[in-house]
């Protein structure tokens, strides 16, 4: 049964691992034996270092991921670290809290720019060449805000119910290939894109109160889920959203 989790003799991209979640999957992944690259706007040296630990290869590409002249320049560089890429993480994003009315043009397409736009592309390059093979896995990071509304966050929500339906558009066509294209949707996690809610204790009681598990979640949370929907142990799942929420969805 082990052997079905394995990523040995696989190399994963995660972007968005210099820190927080990204990181979190990226280590998870260097623990199930698979050379991990870091794809993030600085450099990613704790990762790799953590990640080396394991006794793979691991590297750090550090770039703007929301300038799009860069992205197939990033992946081939990704490619000729190994020879190949098997799997995918579109984990980079960011948030911007403003109420839908003061909500700036500026901050609008900026959120729409990484955590929409740049998963599409960077998807569509991966899936050309995991398309020539006749394998390979996409993971996406959706969100609670997939399914909801949110407060104060309309261009974040906006990404993350577009994340969910790219997962599913891009399975219903490559599946067939032997592609296998899914999601993450953790819930509430204490990371950094969280603090400032965190740090309003009145909402961050609310949000506490809602959680069968009784605990925001951590990137540990997340390793496992990741590790499966990378392994050949979710080869028959395609355009899932696996929600990570600690029940929040269930109340």
């Amino acid at each position: 049964m082990s052997s079905l989790f394995s990523l040995a003799g696989k190399t994963a991209i995660v972007t968005g691992a210099a820190q927080g979640l990204g990181q979190g999957i990226a280590l998870a992944f260097a623990e199930a034996g698979a050379d991990v690259i870091s794809a993030s706007l600085n450099a990613s040296d704790e990762t790799v270092a953590a990640a080396k630990a394991f006794g793979v290869k691991a590297l750090s590409i550090a770039g703007d991921l929301s300038d799009h002249t860069k992205l197939q320049g990033m992946f081939d560089e990704a490619v000729a670290f190994t020879g190949k890429v098997d799997i995918l993480v579109n984990c980079a994003g960011m948030i911007r809290r403003t109420p839908a009315k003061d909500h700036s043009e500026k901050d609008w397409f900026d959120v729409i720019n990484l955590n929409l736009n740049t998963v599409f592309l960077l998807s569509q390059i991966a899936g050309r060449h995991f398309l020539e093979r006749g394998n390979g896995k996409i993971i996406n990071i959706c969100s609670m805000l997939s399914y909801q509304g949110g407060i104060n966050v309309p261009g974040y929500t906006a990404s993350k119910h577009g994340v969910a339906g790219l997962t599913k558009a891009f399975a219903n066509e490559w599946a067939g290939s032997g592609l296998n294209i899914n999601a993450i949707a953790p819930g509430y996690m204490a990371t950094e894109n969280t603090a400032p809610i965190r740090a309003d204790q009145n909402r961050a009681d609310s949000i506490l109160d809602r959680i069968p598990a009784g605990r925001w979640g951590t990137a540990e949370d997340v390793k496992g889920p990741a590790v499966f929907l990378a392994s050949a142990a979710s080869d028959y799942l395609n355009g899932h959203i696996l929600n990570v929420d600690g029940g929040w969805l269930a109340r």
